[in-house]
């Protein structure tokens, strides 16, 4: 697949500002997209139908688009209906992203790739587990990412760095492996490549500013009272 190649051996920036923080509007969405872009971004992560058109008119790079729902029945919180397939599908995402953990949901995780699929998109599977990976790939998904790893089912427990054993594995598995989650420096990035991801998705450590600085506010007041 074409985009896949383009995505390969590169990093995909996750363009996603803390909700209703100073920075959650269109206009600045877009704007880190096209500052991401000329970093040298070969791909995009969007939420949200208002943010998704906004950047898909300062763009042709290929964009992962999703939309998330806090649903009262489901702990899935990542494209969960095939309205939301069709909605990113309209505003011009070129790869859809879904929740694939095998937990409750109101749709099959088969029928979401299903519906990725005939809309002529590329499916991506956020995945928590090897488990769910293999699945993704019976479903039809191209992608299997690490995004999940840590954050779902009642074993969460994510630690500190990526789960690059989970990166191999997925390789083993075949698709196209992007690693996501927790890498916030530029050497864990590397690392992931050198453990089999085809592909690197980064997030807060470049787009969420109030994360950022949190960060580096935390590491003054740890250094002032010693360490």
């Amino acid at each position: 697949m074409f985009l896949l190649e383009r995505l390969q051996n590169g990093l995909v920036v996750s363009c996603q500002p803390v909700d209703d923080g100073p920075m959650d509007a269109p206009a600045i969405t877009a704007a880190f997209a096209k500052a991401a872009e000329v970093g040298g971004a070969k791909g995009l992560r969007i939420e949200g139908l208002a943010n998704l058109s906004a950047v898909r008119a300062v763009t042709e790079l290929p964009i992962i688009g999703i939309i998330k729902h806090d649903l009262l029945d489901s702990p899935v919180h990542i494209t969960p209906f095939l309205a939301d397939v069709a909605g990113l599908v309209e505003r011009g995402a070129d790869i859809i992203a879904y929740d694939a953990t095998q937990r409750p949901r109101p749709v099959s995780t088969a029928d979401v790739v299903a519906a990725i699929k005939a809309s002529g998109k590329i499916a991506m599977a956020d995945c928590a587990t090897l488990k769910d990976a293999d699945q993704a790939l019976k479903d039809g998904a191209s992608i299997i990412g690490t995004t999940l790893s840590g954050y779902a089912y009642e074993i969460a427990s994510a630690g500190a760095e990526p789960d690059y054993a989970l990166i191999t594995a997925f390789k083993k598995l075949g698709g196209f492996v992007m690693a996501e989650g927790r890498f916030n420096k530029p050497e864990l990035v590397g690392k992931a490549m050198v453990f089999g991801a085809d592909c690197v998705t980064v997030g807060s450590a470049i787009t969420r500013v109030e994360h950022i600085t949190g960060w580096f506010s935390d590491a003054v007041r740890q250094g002032k009272n010693g360490g």
